[in-house]
C-alpha cells in the first residue's frame, strides 16, 4: 500500500533525509576515536573528557543536521542512541546510525 503526503511538510522528508544521509556518511565506517576527531575539526570544539552520552549523541546531530533546512521537522537521536529521528509530518522516520557511530556515542 503507497504511503501518500497528507500535509505539504511531508514532501520535503525525503530531501531532508537525504541530507542527513550524506553528512553521516563520513563518519559511518570510522573508528569512534576518528569520529571524535572527525567531530572535532567539523564543530571547532573539542569534546570534553567528562563527555556524556547525550552530549555526544547531541555532537552527532549537529553534525547530521548541519546544511539541511528540516522545514519545520524535528530531528532527535532516540533515547537509546541508535537512530535519528525525524518527526512532525504525518509520519516519523527513523535514520539507523552505524555501528561505529553508536559505539562513539556509548563512550566505548
Amino acid at each position: 500500500m503507497p504511503l501518500h503526503p497528507r500535509v505539504p511538510k511531508d514532501l520535503a522528508l525525503a530531501p531532508i533525509a537525504a541530507g542527513i544521509d550524506l553528512n553521516l556518511q563520513r563518519l559511518r565506517d570510522k573508528k569512534p576515536s576518528e569520529i571524535g576527531f572527525e567531530l572535532a575539526l567539523e564543530l571547532d570544539t573539542e569534546e570534553s573528557e567528562d563527555s556524556t552520552p547525550q552530549a555526544r549523541a547531541q555532537r552527532i546531530l549537529h553534525v547530521a543536521l548541519r546544511e539541511v533546512d528540516l522545514h519545520h521537522w524535528d530531528a532527535a537521536i532516540t533515547d537509546d542512541f541508535a537512530r535519528l529521528r525525524l518527526s512532525g509530518g504525518s509520519v516519523s522516520l527513523d535514520l539507523g546510525l552505524s555501528a561505529s557511530i553508536l559505539a562513539y556515542i556509548r563512550g566505548e
